[in-house]
């Protein structure tokens, strides 16, 4: 952490000495990695003459922001899954934006009724089968059913801690109560193959090699692992699967805020209102593999292949307001506490 914080440090000691109130330039704090979200600022540099600078950590930014105070230079703070823009809204680090673009462009599920937050993209939380000793799951099968005792001893998932998984927790609460997520937790840790441990990657690679028939995971690491030459034979080792219960698929999303001290903030309310527009979420659906967050923009043609859904209709703030029961939850069953 302390190593994040430097390096950020130095980076933000020369945007303030250089651009953080440049009439012409933006300032980006960005939770994803810079090679995924390059091309769209690249693209909106050219379009509007804008200038992006980028600082990119994979922790450690929320607390950079805070020690800045006023001075902050951050203007956009981009992020992944619900949780981590939640952190930044409650630590008063974001402020509200009143965009008719914004509001035609996002669905009311994928953004904060206060304007305080914004989804860019979706990602699926699917279950992945092994391709030659499971198949396709038939119709109907759900989160739920991975904690039945037919399955004990045939499952792989990373920490429960993660954020993509307590968010998925965290909206069985809302739909199923504190009480019946607690046996499926209680089940689901019942039938684990092995310890959680990894990323959602490593659970596919855990499919290949046969220690266990089914995974949860993000959809995008499908596409992912299949640009990759090293990951390429996990990926076809395995299908991906729409969960189809009573309320679907759940769906989180990466999203996106405007710093509350932005210096720059009519540039960042125009890279915002980019990002959720045509072009962007396209280029984003192609190179990301993840699905567009506004309405009429398709998916890339990797992604329509892995089959139609039902999603979750769950708004994403019922999710937030879930996530410390979740983890709750985790603890008390010990979730990640497998010999």
């Amino acid at each position: 952490m302390k190593k994040v914080l430097s390096t950020v440090a130095l980076a933000v000691s020369a945007f303030v000495s250089t651009s953080a109130v440049a009439a012409n330039e933006v300032n980006v704090y960005s939770y994803r990695q810079p090679y995924l979200i390059e091309p769209m600022l690249k693209d909106f540099e050219k379009s509007t003459g804008i200038k992006v600078n980028v600082i990119f950590a994979d922790k450690g930014l929320v607390d950079r922001v805070k020690q800045e105070g006023e001075l902050s230079p951050a203007d956009v703070l981009l992020t992944v899954d619900i949780s981590r823009v939640m952190e930044i809204v409650k630590a008063g680090l974001a402020q509200k934006v009143d965009s008719k673009v914004l509001e035609k462009n996002i669905p009311a599920q994928f953004r904060d009724s206060n304007d305080e937050w914004f989804g860019l993209t979706k990602r699926a939380r699917v279950i992945y089968t092994s391709k030659d000793r499971v198949g396709k799951l038939p119709a109907g099968f759900d989160y739920l059913d991975l904690a039945k005792p037919e399955y004990k001893g045939k499952v792989c998932v990373r920490s429960g801690k993660n954020a993509y998984n307590v968010s998925l927790f965290a909206s069985m609460i809302e739909h199923y109560g504190e009480e019946r997520t607690k046996k499926f937790l209680e089940g689901l840790k019942a039938n684990l193959a092995q310890k959680p441990q990894g990323g959602d990657r490593d659970q596919v690679k855990a499919i290949k090699e046969g220690i266990c028939d089914y995974s949860l995971g993000n959809s995008y690491y499908y596409g992912k692992m299949l640009d990759d030459d090293k990951q390429k034979a996990w990926a076809e080792s395995a299908v991906i699967n729409f969960p189809q219960g009573q309320y679907g698929t759940h769906f989180n999303i990466s999203g996106v805020a405007i710093a509350k001290h932005s210096p720059n903030k009519a540039n960042a309310v125009k890279l915002v209102e980019y990002l959720s527009g045509d072009k962007a979420q396209q280029l984003y659906a192609e190179l990301n593999h993840e699905y567009p967050v506004k309405e009429g923009v398709s998916p890339s043609k990797l992604v329509k292949g892995w089959g139609e859904y039902s999603a979750d209709a769950i708004k994403l703030e019922d999710i937030a307001k879930n996530y410390e029961k979740a983890l709750k939850l985790v603890d008390e069953v010990k979730f990640d506490d497998v010999k």
